[in-house]
């Protein structure tokens, strides 16, 4: 079962993908809700994926997955945003994340299907 960390600053979202993604399968370790909360948390818990905001009310989530990545503190990260992937496109590209999911196709088959 693959661990979880979930990154948003709205908790009504981060609720709603728990549930989602414990009934898929996955184990979710934490919910936090800014990016320096998520680079401590995943310090602390060393989560397989992190499924990361892009807009965050301190760090943006392409500066979190920055330093995950650096620090090697999760095996994949996964960005999210209500925004469609248009909106971020380049910085999509250069950013170490597996990849993309918009919030409102968020499931654990999109998960599973980024991370492999």
């Amino acid at each position: 079962m693959e661990t979880v960390l979930i990154v948003d600053d709205h908790a009504g979202f981060r609720s709603l993908a728990r549930r989602i993604l414990v009934a898929e399968g996955f184990d979710v370790v934490g919910e936090v809700g800014s990016g320096v909360l998520a680079l401590e948390s995943a310090r602390r818990l060393r989560p397989q994926i992190v499924l990361l905001d892009i807009q965050l009310p301190d760090l943006d989530g392409f500066e979190v997955a920055r330093r995950l990545a650096e620090e090697r503190l999760c095996t994949a990260t996964v960005l999210i945003s209500s925004r469609d992937s248009t909106a971020y496109r380049r910085r999509l590209k250069d950013s170490p994340a597996l990849g993309f999911i918009p919030k409102g196709k968020l499931s654990g088959a999109a998960l599973a299907e980024l991370v492999g």
